[in-house]
């Protein structure tokens, strides 16, 4: 083991023990100590779920990127194991940066990451060179591969940039290893790469998978490839996004790319569609469980809100729930991952509540919920124009959800957060025209929400940073409007 990850396993061990329970939210994993990022090496290794992320354990800011690494059992309770990798070779000093993780047939566990290593041009300017790397191991101690980088500048398609080469998601089909990784062409704009091994450790390139053309920002990050519900998807991260409508949105987003194969195995697009419509949802990456589902998991945060944290925290970063993933009429649902059901605690149902002004109700509060709204109209004509949900709410504090009927549009607000920071607050997506009747499933624990749209059409995620004290929820309505509320307490399972 080097010094470098020694020192990294010992330091968070010993502050994982000063961080309280209470300042961590309850299912959603955060870093064991320090800074998280993109989640890397989604995997199943030995019958259980591995997770590694991008991390910096010594600060809660972006420094030299390690692999944290956490184990489940069921998606939802992580435990920590110890940091996997950490940058302590020429060819990644400058950081481990994002990969994946794939079990081989000897029963170790192969990790693909980009190593990164800073190189002076002729003209005295600092560049970072990043390639390919893996290391394997055991579910715990990882060895790095005595000939890294195993995919370097020589290998890359002619008009591919080896500045901007990262990410590499890894597959296994037909006996052989595939790895599709994010490029920036020398003319700044985004493609995904395949490359193939026969032994995951000898690569060579394969083919262009899509390029950008220009469309969805410049740099695409963190691409996955996957075959879904007799489509082939692609999911990636774009850079630099340009709005368009209320599909996407400024900044970094998230993309999705439904298709499928023709004869020779080339991909052909079908649909494009953004990932996650709210304000922190990035990076996201899937496995297929041994039950046959898809399962999606994202860095819950925005490169451009980090800003928004609190200053008492010892963590910063978190990730999503999972999300079952499918297709319907050729676009992407997303649901909660069916193991939250095991944590459901208390539940409060209300059935046929006419809302006119606002309301509270009994029992209907908290922070750590899974609660499903269904609002239609009183009359047959349209009885209402607005629709809104309030919660994490102290009475000076709270974070809102609002449904306009007429114009069929969700927005998100968490301005009244208790946020100081003049930063993204507001998000909003179109969603389809259902005369006035909409289904909002939240999922609230307790720095962040989540809303699951009309059975996942449409998600919207962000953080919040409330006093988890404030736990308040009320509805209003401008007009009349019929509610059913379904709400069940989530609880850690002993």
């Amino acid at each position: 083991m080097s010094e470098k990850l020694e020192k990294a396993r010992t330091y968070e061990a010993k502050e994982e023990q000063k961080i309280a329970e209470e300042l961590r939210p309850l299912f959603h994993l955060t870093p064991r100590c320090g800074w998280m990022n993109d989640p890397n090496g989604f995997s199943i290794y030995k019958g259980k779920y591995h997770l590694f992320y991008q991390y910096y354990p010594y600060e809660t800011v972006w420094g030299p990127m390690h692999w944290g690494h956490a184990e489940s059992e069921d998606l939802i309770t992580w435990k920590y194991l110890p940091c996997a990798i950490a940058p302590d070779e020429e060819y990644d000093g400058a950081g481990c940066f994002s990969g994946s993780a794939i079990e081989m047939e000897d029963g170790k566990q192969l990790l693909v990451y980009t190593g990164v290593r800073k190189e002076e041009d002729e003209d005295g300017h600092i560049r970072e060179i990043q390639t390919q790397c893996v290391a394997v191991g055991d579910g715990i101690n990882y060895e790095k591969y005595g000939n890294n980088p195993v995919i370097e500048a020589d290998a890359l398609p002619e008009g591919a940039g080896r500045f901007d080469f990262r990410d590499p998601k890894v597959w296994k089909e037909n006996g052989k290893y595939y790895i599709v990784v994010g490029n920036k062409t020398e003319d700044k704009d985004g493609q995904i790469l395949q490359f193939e091994s026969e032994d995951g450790i000898k690569w060579t390139f394969d083919k262009v998978v899509i390029k950008n053309n220009h469309r969805f920002g410049v740099m695409w990050e963190c691409p996955d490839y996957f075959p879904l519900d007799g489509k082939q998807l692609l999911l990636t991260s774009p850079q630099d996004m340009l709005p368009e409508e209320l599909e996407f949105h400024n900044g970094n987003g998230t993309l999705c790319v439904i298709g499928s194969l023709n004869e020779n195995g080339d991909f052909c697009e079908e649909n494009c569609q953004a990932i996650d419509y709210g304000i922190d949802y990035y990076a996201p990456q899937t496995i297929l469980t041994a039950d046959g589902r898809r399962v999606m998991i994202g860095w819950m945060q925005n490169w451009d809100t980090c800003g928004i944290r609190r200053d008492d925290f010892p963590w910063f970063g978190q990730m999503s729930i999972p999300r079952e993933i499918s297709l319907h009429n050729n676009k992407l649902i997303q649901k909660p991952v069916r193991e939250i059901e095991n944590y459901y605690g208390k539940r409060i149902s209300r059935q046929n509540v006419l809302i006119s002004d606002s309301a509270s109700l009994s029992s209907i509060e908290g922070r750590c919920i899974d609660m499903t709204v269904n609002v239609r109209s009183k009359d047959a004509d349209l009885s209402y124009k607005k629709f809104e949900i309030r919660f994490a709410d102290n009475g000076k504090a709270y974070s809102t959800i609002e449904y306009d009927p007429e114009q069929n549009i969700v927005k998100i607000d968490r301005k009244h957060s208790g946020s100081r920071r003049a930063i993204v607050h507001q998000r909003r997506c179109r969603v389809e025209g259902n005369k006035g009747e909409i289904t909002l499933r939240l999922i609230l624990d307790r720095y962040s929400m989540e809303l699951f749209i009309n059975g996942g059409e449409q998600v919207m995620s962000m953080g919040i940073y409330t006093d988890i004290k404030a736990e308040g929820i009320s509805f209003k309505a401008v007009g009349e409007l019929l509610m059913d509320v379904t709400m069940y307490e989530l609880e850690k399972k002993n």
